[in-house]
């Protein structure tokens, strides 16, 4: 068979369909006969227990998967650790000014169950979305440059998001995926909420969320219990709500998994398991259904047949 170049084996990448005697493992996805008639689709999920530690030494068998409705064969499984490409986005503006120090704990944390071959890119949000540095393998130099940063200005969380998955696909790394740690309030981006929801679902990219919960438009101190405010107006708890549900949301369209802490202690915990998370996932491989319509929404289920396990994958695809 003609060796390829590596294929893309993240967020539903559509790859060209290799006939089940040869799909066999890692090996057998980056190996591929071109075929304009048949196309596969590769899922990667994310099956944890009820404390969002991740279960390893699942099978293909433990899994069921539906696009439309429709029961899908596995023809291919993979559940090794591969290297890959990870956009950091820090919230260093204004609301999460208390917050920084344990921002600064997440990014490390997270950096700690990092793959040798990761190479990370940092992005932080403030009046204006800046990407601080483009992908890099230096890990001592990216923790430097978060380090050096100061939490100041407006918040443009939509709008570094958005830059964040553009940058993406500049990625090295075929598996790719984004750690956002924000309070998920957003008052200067320029995009809205849908329109960043079009591009993650477009993009090969899990987002993992940190969501620090917030009182009163402001970050509770590390080690403080989280109390709601009474004095917040209905319409003030309605907009601190609509921040994290859009980080909610982000994260479940996309495969990723969310986290609400309260202090520091649960945020680098949380860190640490989105790290885990990204190593131990698993990619699901099956045919593309034949439909005939180039751009047709795809709605993907992927079930495990083992009980109290929770699956994590992406919603869906758009047909290429």
């Amino acid at each position: 068979m003609t060796q390829t170049a590596i294929l893309r084996f993240c967020c539903f990448s559509l790859l060209p369909f290799l006939t089940l005697n040869n799909l066999h493992g890692q090996a057998a996805i980056r190996q591929a006969t071109f075929r304009s008639d048949a196309q596969m689709v590769l899922v990667p999920v994310t099956v944890t227990d009820h404390n969002a530690k991740t279960i390893t030494g699942l099978r293909a068998e433990d899994f069921s998967v539906l696009d439309n409705g429709t029961p899908q064969q596995i023809v291919s499984f993979t559940s090794e650790d591969a290297p890959s490409s990870i956009g950091l986005v820090m919230d260093v503006s204004g609301s999460m000014r208390s917050a920084h120090r344990i921002a600064t704990g997440v990014a490390n944390a997270f950096l700690g169950t990092a793959n040798p071959e990761d190479e990370f890119m940092l992005l932080t949000v403030s009046t204006e979305p800046e990407a601080t540095a483009r992908f890099s393998t230096d890990i001592a130099a990216l923790k430097e440059l978060i380090e050096s940063t100061k939490p100041e200005g407006m918040t443009a969380l939509i709008d570094t998001v958005y830059l964040g998955l553009n940058r993406m696909r500049k990625a090295r790394q075929p598996r790719r995926a984004m750690l956002i740690f924000s309070d998920g309030m957003d008052n200067h981006s320029r995009y809205s909420e849908s329109e960043l929801m079009r591009v993650a679902l477009e993009a090969d990219a899990q987002i993992y969320a940190i969501i620090m919960n917030t009182t009163s438009g402001g970050t509770i101190s590390p080690g403080v219990p989280f109390r709601p405010t009474l004095a917040a107006k209905p319409w003030d708890q309605a907009r601190q709500r609509q921040g994290p549900s859009m980080l909610e949301k982000l994260s479940d369209k996309t495969g990723g998994l969310h986290f609400h802490v309260r202090n520091e202690s649960e945020a680098n915990d949380a860190a640490m398991k989105a790290g885990r998370a990204l190593r131990d996932e698993y990619v699901i491989g099956y045919q593309a259904p034949q439909t005939g319509n180039i751009g047709k929404w795809h709605r993907v289920r992927i079930k495990s047949r083992e009980p109290r396990m929770n699956v994590y994958a992406r919603d869906g695809y758009y047909s290429r």
